[in-house]
């Protein structure tokens, strides 16, 4: 087990979560690590601009599990992330709960792929609305240059957060698998980190 658009459209800023810790009025950068902490294990690590751990994903099975859980440095889980394949398509579903329970539970993302052309990949994020549970929110997240750069757009082609691949302070790129992740004022970063951990699905890096 791994621990880790017919509908109608709303402004963005409404599916923000309850839960104002995971949103800040200024921008906040990520170090995104995408190997676990635990040994043996594949999956991410998120720190902060201090250098602490604040999201990880643990996964003890193989690579592209069907079921990853996002946690925080204490193991609470943020979010269960399940695989669907629906025809060609892969279709990636984000609850903000444990994963015990979800029979009943309407899922508080969808991320389906949409492209994936010589290495390119992107999707398409329809998102619940926590003032308004009938509406939804889109976004799209897209690679950028680069082997797991990226970036998610809201509904108006406004960047909301973008990844690189990091520098140290000299200016030197570190490897691969290490990246600079910016999130703009206001979002929720948490739902990013999700957002996140379906790109590292999608590259088979988790």
């Amino acid at each position: 087990m791994a621990k880790v658009h017919a509908l109608s459209q709303v402004d963005s800023s409404s599916c923000s979560t309850s839960t104002n810790s995971y949103i800040s009025s200024k921008p906040e950068t990520f170090t995104i690590w995408m190997k676990s902490l635990v040994m043996q294990t594949n999956g991410c690590t998120v720190y902060n601009e201090n250098g602490e751990v604040v999201y990880r994903v643990d996964n003890y099975e193989k690579k592209g599990s069907n079921k990853v859980y996002l946690m925080d440095l204490k193991g609470s889980v943020l979010f269960t992330i399940l695989r669907r394949k629906l025809f060609f398509f892969r279709q990636w579903r984000g609850y903000k709960s444990d994963g015990l329970k979800l029979r009943n539970q309407e899922p508080y993302f969808l991320a389906k792929n949409t492209e994936i052309f010589q290495g390119n990949l992107s999707c398409r994020i329809t998102v619940r609305s926590s003032e308004a549970p009938d509406q939804r929110c889109h976004y799209k997240l897209e690679s950028l240059a680069g082997k797991l750069a990226f970036k998610i757009t809201n509904s108006n082609g406004e960047i909301v957060a973008e990844a690189r691949r990091k520098q140290s302070t000299s200016g030197v790129f570190l490897g691969d698998d290490v990246l600079t992740l910016v999130v703009e004022p206001h979002v929720d970063h948490s739902f990013v980190i999700g957002l996140v951990t379906v790109y590292g699905l999608m590259h088979h890096k988790l």
